[in-house]
């Protein structure tokens, strides 16, 4: 007894020093994270919204620590696509408004920062007047050849915007993002891939409308189109829950799909995707229940092998550590620095990295956000790297220990 009282002094005091310290310090007071994650061989990535374009302090914090951000939404087509251009458009083919998109990889430019583009295709929230004659919603769908067309038109404008106003920022692009469906109802039964036909009931309209091919085809005209360029862009399959054994399976039957849909000039199948990017959301929904699992890093480790099996590499894209409980900081400490742990192992005696970046979405403590919105949901109120108002926390102190440990 004595002894566990001792131990539990011990951490107390430990906690405190770190506490104290942070009040001392900055986070840009503390050597930047990406140089310490480039000897494990990986990058640093975080996320940026457009409103965030505004918050001197989260850019400045940003700049320091990572190497890489990703747009949260100004690259997702719903938010490229100009209805009124694309029907007054005289090849008949999508046009885009690039206003926001360009001020964000400008910024991202300008401030030495590669950027990941997030997302090509995506079924969720898209316009749906894209699939409509002449763009028009009271207009019938379009057929499937034009579906094909205007999908290929699309990917090929987006991609050659960005390399040609911005030439190798955009280092990568998540070409489908959430393809794979999850309930018995979302998913023909006989298709490994598990590709997804539905959305909370809903179709979903790439499916439909362009064939069950339409990742596969989404690849190969991001390929054809970064080859012709020939561009260091890498293409991405990105979904959530990828750590999770079912979906897992599924995913290593889609990217052996996409990789074997083409041929070369010799009959070889070409790889079309370069990597997997696995959404990083750790714990229960919108609830501590299933937050900081033991299982969940060990099934993180064993998915990130299993992808590279493939002979792609592998991202996390997407992370938050969820945690709801102000009352467990210093747990959800611990289990940050046991994930990246996790993550230092992956490259260790690897030729090349496995691991190429660790992009963190749920960065700040959130404390002040109502428990009925998305991102209290999705991230977690105390779940962040970085305390509120880009504060020093425990997570972060302990993060960087571990990135700075041989």
């Amino acid at each position: 007894m004595k002894k566990l009282v001792c131990l539990m002094l011990t951490a107390l005091m430990v906690m405190s020093s770190l506490s104290a310290l942070a009040e001392e310090k900055s986070l840009r007071d503390y050597t930047p994270l990406k140089e310490l994650s480039a000897d494990d061989g990986f990058y640093m990535g975080a996320a940026l919204s457009y409103g965030q374009m505004g918050d001197a302090l989260y850019l400045t914090t940003v700049m320091h620590h990572f190497d890489t951000i990703t747009p949260t939404n100004e690259l997702k087509a719903y938010s490229l696509l100009d209805q009124r251009a694309s029907q007054t458009s005289t090849d008949g083919m999508p046009h885009m408004d690039y206003t926001k998109a360009d001020k964000m990889v400008e910024w991202a430019q300008k401030a030495g920062l590669k950027v990941r583009g997030h997302v090509l295709v995506w079924d969720a929230y898209m316009t749906q007047w894209f699939f409509h004659e002449d763009y028009d919603t009271s207009k019938p769908i379009a057929d499937r050849e034009t579906m094909k067309k205007r999908m290929q038109s699309y990917i090929e404008d987006v991609i050659c915007h960005f390399e040609d106003k911005y030439p190798g920022v955009v280092y990568c692009w998540d070409v489908v993002n959430e393809a794979i469906g999850e309930g018995a109802d979302e998913f023909v039964a006989d298709d490994p891939r598990h590709l997804r036909t539905k959305r909370s009931g809903s179709i979903n309209p790439f499916y439909e409308y362009v064939g069950e091919d339409y990742v596969e085809l989404a690849f190969y005209y991001a390929h054809d189109i970064v080859d012709l360029l020939g561009a260091d862009i890498k293409l991405f399959y990105n979904d959530y829950n990828m750590f999770n054994m079912k979906k897992r399976a599924a995913a290593i039957e889609l990217v052996k799909s996409i990789n074997s849909y083409a041929k070369d000039a010799e009959g070889n199948p070409i790889q079309l995707c370069d990597g997997v990017g696995m959404q990083g959301y750790i714990g229960g929904y919108g609830t501590q229940a299933g937050c900081m699992k033991e299982s969940n890093l060990s099934d993180i480790k064993k998915s990130i092998l299993a992808y590279a099996e493939l002979g792609v590499e592998v991202q996390i894209t997407e992370m938050a550590v969820r945690n709801y409980d102000e009352t467990k900081i210093a747990e959800h400490a611990a289990f940050y620095q046991k994930l990246f742990k996790v993550f230092k192992s992956i490259n260790r005696d690897q030729e090349t990295s496995i691991l190429t970046n660790v992009a963190i979405w749920g960065l700040v403590d959130t404390p002040y956000e109502p428990t009925t919105s998305y991102s209290y949901k999705m991230n977690g109120t105390y779940g962040g790297l970085f305390g509120y108002g880009c504060k020093v926390k425990e997570a972060f102190l302990l993060v960087h220990e571990e990135l700075a440990a041989d």
